[in-house]
């Protein structure tokens, strides 16, 4: 994969990708975008600044453009992990129609019942309070189908394996 173009990604994401000066993929995204967008798992490890937000998120966003029931969770270890992933995925839908919802701990639960009640089919948060969601049947993961760990040996490594495997379960 030389660039972006040849992926036949949605045209609202490859304006995304234009407006964010997005023009060679980096080798994580060279290597799991194209698998991704093919429906399959990856489990991926590179450096901080190598694009692996994008590697995944390419993927995510071009599928929530195709789709339009479907929706996507990407958990993370920390609520600063959260707010950094969803500012690049919000660059990446652009003037997509994804509503979207941030939870994690520490904000207010009042703004995050509100993104709630807007229906929305991307998801990001912290393991911790995507439960607190779950427990209080604020969020449905019955139309989840694109599932996101992103740095899932350190939100091992922290404890989160208990919230991990509820949100499987559910």
């Amino acid at each position: 994969m030389e660039n972006f173009k040849s992926l036949n990604l949605e045209q609202i994401l490859m304006d995304s990708i234009a407006v964010i000066n997005f023009k060679t993929p980096t080798p994580i995204q060279a290597q799991s975008i194209p698998i991704a967008l093919e429906g399959k798992d990856i489990l991926g490890t590179a450096q901080t600044g190598t694009g692996k937000t994008a590697a995944f998120g390419i993927p995510l966003v071009n599928f929530l453009l195709k789709t339009k029931m479907d929706t996507a969770l990407i958990m993370t270890p920390t609520r600063e992990l959260a707010t950094q992933v969803m500012q690049t995925m919000a660059s990446l839908i652009g003037r997509g129609n994804i509503r979207s919802a941030l939870l994690i701990g520490g904000d207010s639960m009042q703004k995050q019942l509100k993104q709630m009640k807007r229906n929305p089919r991307l998801i990001v948060g912290t393991p911790g309070r995507i439960n607190d969601h779950l427990e209080r049947r604020t969020l449905k993961l019955n139309n989840t189908t694109f599932l996101v760990l992103d740095e899932s040996d350190r939100m091992l490594d922290m404890g989160f394996t208990p919230q991990i495997n509820q949100v499987l379960r559910t």
